[in-house]
């Protein structure tokens, strides 16, 4: 009753403070699902959509002291969709997305409309977040990637010096609370819009997705008001360049100015990658959560290597420098190696796969490389899925220059343990003090443990095939005999 009377209220021309109080109260009560029956019927929408300006073809959004009643209807709005699966498809009928993409050009430039301009965000963050229809809509229709990338840079302040270059100012205070929200909301639609884009049909797409590209690495030199919020905001920007095409991620590096301070590498600037680096080791750190936050960032570092040579080395000499101490164990210590190689062994099949791709990557899909870093117990894993048990190296080609070991490890190689992958000081040989009929007792116990862990079905004996792949031990011993026979000179 509460919420039919304030909609007929609303429907009349009260003043602005009581339209603002009745939205207010209106927001309140649309958290719950229970009573939003009344609200969620054509007309009422139309009542909301009327004072958030999302009816008119005006140019202006009006009076500034009508901005309130604006964004308290764009709030109402936004917990009814979230919450209503009857204005969800009301939303299709009544073409609201078309409708916020036309308000978002009235806020371009439009002074004291952010917040308007940040609700008009989330709600299309909404819509194409519930429904395909709309997604494929904004995308196809209304020019959505285009209207939010714009949305994005304009929260963002970009000045650009040359195509596909933004201007770097360190001395630029951090965005505000208003601005970083309103950033945010755009990654956040731009990732639902863009999802699905891996391959670019045509030369306009790729310039939309290089610009973009470049906004986001603008985006990742930023920082918010708080570390938080700053943090929040890359790792937006770090799921919306997921959905970039690889192709077009080369201009998050650019060729190096003689003023610029940020960090080098063969001439490009490296600052964002940095940013990406850091961001994966503090996700690392953080100790949990892996699949939503850290899979992204290592997925996207993943495939800028696979692609773009530069990227890959300048990564490679942070992560993977060359090796010097090999008396631990990889997995144990504090750098990003350390840190990456215990991944190879966690729990999450997904981020156990993805961190042992990604070193995998940096040694070049070369299986030799890949062990001297992680040692052959680390790597089985992602070996045995790729089917490389037996050694050699993965589909993609990259460039022929070698890697150069140190002096050090050039003289502690012989004494490696290949499984460990760290130098172990020489074992006593528990057996020689055995005799023969000990040594004899001793390997009849170890077969009769193993044959009734495989009888019962505890373990399954594997090995390994000539192509590199795992089959169960029966069938690689009889290929084994098979081989052998022959390949044995008959009489």
């Amino acid at each position: 009753k509460l919420c039919e009377e304030i909609l007929n209220i609303l429907e009349k021309n009260t003043k602005t403070s009581c339209q603002v109080a009745c939205l207010e109260a209106l927001r309140i009560l649309s958290r719950d699902k229970k009573v939003l029956v009344p609200v969620t019927t054509k007309k009422n929408m139309q009542i909301l959509m009327r004072l958030a300006k999302l009816d008119t073809m005006e140019d202006s959004l009006g009076r500034m002291s009508e901005y309130p009643v604006i964004v308290e209807a764009l709030k109402c709005l936004c917990n009814i969709i979230f919450n209503s699966a009857i204005a969800q498809k009301l939303s299709l009928e009544l073409n609201l997305a078309a409708m916020l993409c036309n308000l978002l050009k009235k806020c371009k430039d439009q002074q004291f409309a952010d917040d308007i301009k940040c609700f008009d965000l989330r709600l299309l963050f909404l819509l194409s977040l519930l429904h395909t229809d709309i997604r494929s809509q904004l995308r196809q229709e209304l020019q959505g990637v285009q209207v939010l990338t714009q949305a994005l840079e304009s929260s963002l302040s970009v000045r650009w010096t040359a195509e596909y270059k933004a201007a770097e100012d360190h001395d630029r205070p951090p965005l505000s609370l208003q601005e970083t929200d309103c950033a945010i909301e755009a990654l956040k639609a731009l990732f639902n819009v863009t999802l699905d884009s891996w391959n670019v049909h045509s030369e306009n797409e790729s310039h939309q997705f290089r610009y973009m590209a470049a906004i986001l690495r603008h985006c990742l030199l930023t920082h918010g008001p708080t570390e938080d919020k700053t943090e929040e905001l890359h790792s937006n920007a770090i799921n919306l360049l997921s959905n970039v095409p690889v192709s077009c991620l080369d201009v998050l590096i650019s060729p190096s100015c003689q003023e610029e301070t940020d960090i080098k590498y063969n001439g490009m600037n490296m600052g964002a990658i940095q940013i990406l680096l850091d961001f994966m080791e503090k996700r690392i750190d953080k100790g949990s959560s892996y699949r939503e936050g850290l899979t992204p960032v290592l997925s996207l570092l993943t495939e800028c290597c696979r692609t773009h040579r530069n990227i890959r080395k300048f990564i490679k000499a942070q992560v993977l420098p060359p090796l010097r101490d090999v008396s631990n164990r990889p997995e144990v210590g504090t750098t990003v190696r350390n840190k990456l190689v215990r991944l190879m062994t966690h729990v999450d099949l997904g981020v156990k796969q993805i961190a042992a791709e990604f070193l995998f990557v940096l040694c070049k899909e070369r299986v030799d490389t890949l062990l001297k870093y992680t040692g052959y117990g680390n790597a089985a894993g992602l070996l045995a899925a790729r089917g490389l048990l037996a050694g050699g190296r993965g589909e993609h080609w990259y460039s022929d220059d070698e890697d150069t070991d140190t002096e050090e490890y050039k003289s502690a190689k012989p004494n490696i343990n290949l499984i460990t992958g760290h130098l172990e000081e020489p074992m006593p040989n528990p057996m020689d003090e055995m005799t023969e009929e000990q040594k004899e007792y001793e390997a009849m116990k170890l077969v009769n443990m193993f044959d009734k862990l495989s009888r019962d079905e505890f373990i399954k004996p594997m090995g390994v095939r000539p192509d590199g792949t795992m089959a169960p031990l029966e069938e690689t011993a009889s290929q084994y005999h098979t081989n052998k026979q022959d390949g044995s000179d008959s009489d």
